[in-house]
């Protein structure tokens, strides 16, 4: 189970580029882990583009900020094209991270049920252990308090 003071689980997957990333490997680095439901949709959009807005703030302050769903690598290169993202945006296509991160869960729309990621972000500390998470996210002001709270911590 995923939980604040636990060892967060590795992630190894590609980003837009094809390039690997392994969190454990940025051990000794605050990594922003941010998981979205899907690219180029309204609420995903806003939340990159206001992550990619404070980028140059998350870089000042040592973290690394992650955005994570289970699209391709070449619909994640489309959508951070399109948008002018800057933040690296990596394939969960086989929902191996979302399920370690619990978000991979049951949801509803219209009555119909169906399986999706639920909007969430973790704050992982240097030592690799998770030092903050936001479950069902709502977009507006959020990337603001993922910021203070990597601020708090020291990253």
């Amino acid at each position: 189970m995923v939980a604040v003071g636990k060892k967060a689980p590795n992630i190894k997957l590609s980003d837009a580029n094809g390039e690997l990333v392994e969190v454990s490997k940025l051990k000794g680095t605050t990594v922003v882990v941010y998981f979205y439901p899907k690219d180029d949709t309204s609420g995903c959009t806003k939340e990159a583009i206001d992550f990619t807005t404070h980028m140059d703030d998350f870089d000042a302050s040592g973290a690394v900020v992650l955005g994570i769903s289970p699209d391709s690598e070449k619909s994640h290169k489309k959508f951070a094209d399109k948008h002018g993202l800057g933040v690296r945006l990596l394939a969960d296509t086989e929902k191996k991270a979302a399920e370690a991160y619990e978000v991979w869960v049951e949801k509803s729309m219209y009555g119909r049920k169906y399986m999706g990621v639920e909007r969430a972000t973790f704050l992982i500390d240097k030592s690799g252990k998770v030092a903050r998470i936001w479950r069902k996210v709502k977009v507006p002001g959020h990337v603001a308090e993922v910021l203070a709270a990597v601020k708090e911590i020291g990253a």
